[in-house]
């Protein structure tokens, strides 16, 4: 299954998988208003649902990533897929807000595993040589679905109203299904270590700070991404029929960031690509501050809104790095765990950030939310900087590695 050619069929099913995800996890960014009038409640209630989504995905994340790791990977991967397309049916015909809050809980249930799952996959699929591009465009499919997934969900939420948006999510997951059928080897790689002892990875000051990077990363776009619809529309007067385009460029700038990624992760080995992204989070915050601007300056808000796009992702595939390569060095039974800190890491960021993002529009308003996340960019400045004395051990193994032969 492994072959020379990168965008093989089996790589191209796990992009378009994670593809899947992101739309699924991010289409209520675009159709909030739309939610929030159809069901008769507010804009931050509505909002809340991201909070909430990000609140189950992360702490469930490594402890399904570890269980599934005792199961044979394909049989699993079905099955939480097709938990996932329950939930995404739930949602089309969510009846009132607390239905589609439980059904938002049942994907927040399966999503990150299917992240983590994937990303296993990669010595199966592709030769090693493509290692952190795998990542780079497994982490792509999220800002592909927020190119095409988001702004085209919304186009058909307002042509033909919100749920029309879940019945399209719902209707490429059943050809995603197929395409897993066809394509996905069935080789499976169980591990032989007990469950709670894969946990012993968490202990890690290096996996410690890779996480806590990742939290302060993630929390600094969503305090403001959550609302990123109002912003258009309220802060840079956007005309409500173009928050779609806007949406499109503001994904593609994603997009970007997340390719990107993979290429600043090509910089070293274990912890020293996550550390040296410490310049770029100080340039972050300066950029995420200036958004103040863009009450008074509506032009300047638009491309400063393209500049955050750019910079959103640029932290994911370095940390992926850091998280597979200590897993590797001194915790091998825990890869399945180790695969899924990204998304839960993540995740706790998007939960913290959103939370914090509706009490500061509740509070101060929309034009306040660059700044409060110009303040998580700082604690990640601090968090890559507590990394660096270990860039040097890790240069040092991974040279007696090379030394070797091995």
């Amino acid at each position: 299954m492994k072959k020379e050619r990168f965008f093989n069929l089996p790589v191209v099913v796990l992009i378009a998988s994670s593809f899947m995800l992101g739309m699924s996890e991010f289409i209520v960014v675009g159709v909030l208003p739309d939610i929030a009038s159809s069901l008769k409640v507010s804009e931050v209630t509505v909002g809340n649902l991201v909070s909430l989504f990000a609140i189950v995905y992360a702490p469930v994340t490594p402890l399904g990533s570890a269980l599934s790791a005792r199961f044979p990977r394909f049989v699993t991967h079905l099955v939480l897929i097709g938990v996932f397309l329950v939930g995404n049916i739930l949602c089309a015909f969510a009846p009132n807000y607390p239905v589609l809050m439980v059904a938002r809980i049942l994907i927040a249930l399966v999503s990150g595993t299917l992240v983590a799952i994937a990303m296993t996959y990669a010595p199966d699929v592709t030769i090693d040589r493509y290692r952190t591009k795998f990542i780079a465009w497994v982490f792509s499919g999220f800002s592909i679905a927020s190119v095409i997934g988001v702004p085209v969900g919304t186009w058909v939420a307002n042509t033909f109203g919100w749920r029309w948006s879940f019945h399209l999510i719902n209707v490429l997951t059943v050809v995603l299904i197929i395409g897993m059928v066809v394509a996905l080897p069935r080789n499976s790689h169980i591990v032989k270590v007990g469950f709670l002892p894969q946990f012993r990875l968490f202990f890690d000051r290096r996996i410690q700070l890779g996480v806590f990077a990742v939290v302060f990363g993630a929390a600094s776009s969503y305090v403001f991404y959550t609302y990123l619809t109002p912003i258009m529309r309220d802060e840079i007067h956007i005309p409500e029929r173009y928050v779609s385009v806007g949406l499109v460029v503001f994904g593609a700038a994603c997009l970007w960031s997340n390719l990107r990624s993979g290429k600043l992760a090509d910089r070293g080995r274990g912890v020293e690509p996550l550390a040296r992204i410490r310049p770029i989070y100080l340039a972050h915050a300066a950029c995420m501050a200036s958004l103040v601007v863009a009450h008074w300056i509506p032009a300047y808000g638009a491309v400063i809104l393209v500049v955050l796009g750019l910079f959103m992702y640029l932290q994911n595939s370095s940390s992926q790095v850091l998280y597979m390569d200590v897993a590797a060095q001194s915790h091998p039974g825990s890869m399945n765990l180790a695969a899924s800190l990204n998304s839960m890491s993540f995740n706790i960021g998007i939960a913290l950030g959103s939370a914090v993002g509706g009490i500061v529009n509740n509070a101060a308003g929309l034009m306040w939310l660059g700044p409060v996340g110009a303040l998580f960019l700082l604690c990640a400045v601090a968090t890559t900087t507590l990394l660096r004395p270990f860039v040097a051990r890790d240069r040092d193994y991974y040279r007696s590695i090379s030394r070797n032969g091995r």
